[in-house]
């Protein structure tokens, strides 16, 4: 059995689901049933919990879509970065700044009599 939409498939041996009762506004059909879900992915340990909706079955449709989104996230290659140099106007306002830095620093120093 497999849990998820189309996008991607989850083993379910994967997932844990629970089922809590939510709190916040929503009325008592809300604080009597348990409609919140939580939603573990046991290799990775991403957590999902969902509350939005009234229905238990609603925010488990929600919680694993949010799962599939945090997996994909991670199975993302990032592109490297490629290294580039500092333009001279970068290089020279770096050097204003460590000079003006070490001019205000000097004259903290207390004087020096000889």
């Amino acid at each position: 059995m497999v849990a998820g939409g189309n996008a991607m498939q989850i083993p379910c041996e994967d997932i844990k689901i629970t089922f809590y009762k939510s709190s916040g506004p929503g009325g008592q059909k809300k604080n009597t049933t348990l409609s919140a879900v939580r939603v573990l992915h046991l290799p990775t340990g991403i957590m999902v919990v969902s509350t939005a909706a009234r229905s238990q079955h609603q925010n488990k449709q929600l919680a694993l879509k949010e799962l599939e989104r945090r997996l994909a996230a991670r199975r993302r290659r990032r592109r490297p970065r490629l290294a580039s140099r500092p333009t001279p106007g970068a290089v020279e306002r770096r050097v204003q700044r460590k000079k003006r830095r070490g001019a205000l620093k000097r004259l903290r120093r207390p004087p020096h009599d000889e």
